[in-house]
């Protein structure tokens, strides 16, 4: 995030910022990312059109600010001491409804992204790389215990797996992801690639 982002996003409360980033989510799940508008956001949020802007820049930073807010990155804070643990506790920080509704919404947003340039920049910048870079702190963590080899192939791999078990749920079995497939899917999949 630049310093001047920053800076603009400073004038309102937290409260407030997580009341608009919750409309924003809202009406995200209503009418998708294409039919999402700032007049629509300022209008659930009782806001002004030139207030969002000044803080948000555009439609595309503040939908993936919101979803940032909702799933915060925190693989960070887990460290059970087995790759194993962290790995079930990352799959355990969301209940059932929350990964149903997590699932629908990266499905349409996943389409939007082929078309905006701006959205898939924001997402990369506010959610991939922020992943990914507490994923390579976890793994890490369980090459220095003598978990997993450094020069295992499948280090480079693990966020596609987790990422292709959460979205292919839906696509193969028609069912939404839950903590009980994803746990299992770990165990099955991800950890024996790893040799773990």
């Amino acid at each position: 995030m630049t310093e001047a982002a920053t800076v603009r996003r400073s004038r309102i409360t937290p409260e407030r910022e997580a009341e608009l980033y919750t409309a924003v989510l809202d009406l995200l799940r209503e009418v998708g990312y294409d039919a999402l508008t700032m007049d629509a956001v300022a209008a659930r949020t009782k806001s002004s059109k030139a207030t969002l802007y000044r803080q948000w820049g555009g439609k595309a930073e503040l939908v993936v600010r919101a979803m940032r807010h909702e799933k915060p990155v925190n693989t960070g804070g887990i460290d059970t001491g087995s790759l194993r643990g962290d790995f079930h506790a990352m799959v355990s920080r969301d209940d059932d409804c929350h990964m149903e509704q997590n699932s629908a919404l990266m499905r349409g947003l996943a389409v939007a992204m082929h078309a905006n340039p701006d959205l898939l920049r924001a997402f990369r910048e506010l959610l991939i790389e922020p992943e990914m870079a507490e994923m390579r702190r976890v793994i890490q963590r369980a090459i220095d215990r003598g978990e997993i080899r450094p020069d295992n192939p499948a280090v480079a791999y693990v966020m596609h797996m987790l990422i292709g078990g959460f979205a292919a749920r839906t696509m193969i079995d028609e069912l939404p992801p839950t903590r009980a497939f994803l746990t299992s899917y770990v165990d099955a999949v991800v950890l024996p690639a790893l040799g773990a």
